[in-house]
């Protein structure tokens, strides 16, 4: 098992968790540690998944230090987002239900992930004037959202909404989550982990094969927008390196030095 995740057995439903201090920054290695262990728990008959981060983050999204030190290598950087994109199309794909556990902040690609689940479970701040956040801030970072990830946003807060979160990047409290159903569940900080289990447990004492089946309808356009299709990643690579794109991100890693 790789040191990067670490899993947990509840009966018949595993709970991985992403373990790369200090916040579950997303680079090549994680992602496809991801990867193999949901494919390896698919296939030790595993019948539900549970992603959890780090008690005060789920996950930062990318590790953009990492990212810019790869420089002007295309290859490389197409690697990198390959292994990403693989990561969610994992849980997109996954033949049986996820539940992301959300027991802190899920900004840009940690928030990624999170939609591609079957459902969000999601901590409230023990403290109200600084909740826990959440969303697709790409743009305040420099990147554009490919349509496959604005397809998972649009699915679950609607069109309009979507537009408006997306275009200014904006992160939301926990609260304003559960208001505009980008999460589904919001609980304290310690029972994030055992209410995902609940549901998936519930989940799974529906007739399995009826459920499993509805479910795949169901979660098709989710699949979908995963695809490459929808990413357009040799677009999204060439955007790297727009002059506003560079600066803001170089700006992003100054901000993580300090």
């Amino acid at each position: 098992m790789s040191t990067l995740i670490e899993t947990v057995d509840h009966g018949d439903v595993r709970e991985i968790r992403l373990a790369r201090p200090p916040v579950n920054a997303l680079n090549t290695e994680l992602c496809r540690a991801l990867i193999h262990t949901v494919d390896t728990a698919i296939a030790h008959g595993v019948r539900g998944l549970v992603l959890a981060g780090n008690p005060r983050i789920f996950s930062a999204g990318m590790d953009v230090p990492y990212l810019m030190s790869l420089g002007e290598n295309r290859h490389a950087l197409m690697d990198a987002w390959q292994s990403f994109f693989g990561a969610a199309r994992a849980l997109a794909d996954s033949r049986i239900p996820v539940v992301a556990a959300i027991s802190g902040h899920a900004p840009a690609g940690g928030c990624v992930l999170a939609l591609c689940c079957d459902y969000r479970v999601m901590a409230r701040s023990v403290d109200p004037a600084r909740p826990f956040a959440i969303g697709l801030n790409e743009t305040q970072v420099g990147l554009v959202a490919p349509e496959g990830i604005q397809r998972l946003m649009r699915r679950l807060v609607g069109p309009h909404r979507a537009e408006r979160l997306l275009v200014v990047g904006e992160m939301v409290s926990a609260e304003r989550a559960l208001e505009l159903g980008l999460v589904d569940e919001l609980v304290e900080q310690d029972q994030v982990g055992e209410r995902a289990v609940a549901w998936l447990r519930g989940l799974l004492r529906l007739p399995h094969h009826p459920m499993l089946q509805t479910r795949a309808i169901a979660r098709q356009d989710v699949v979908e927008a995963m695809s490459p299709e929808f990413i357009q990643l040799d677009r999204f690579i060439d955007a790297w390196d727009a002059p506003d794109t560079q600066a803001a991100l170089k700006s992003l890693v100054e901000k993580l030095k300090k």
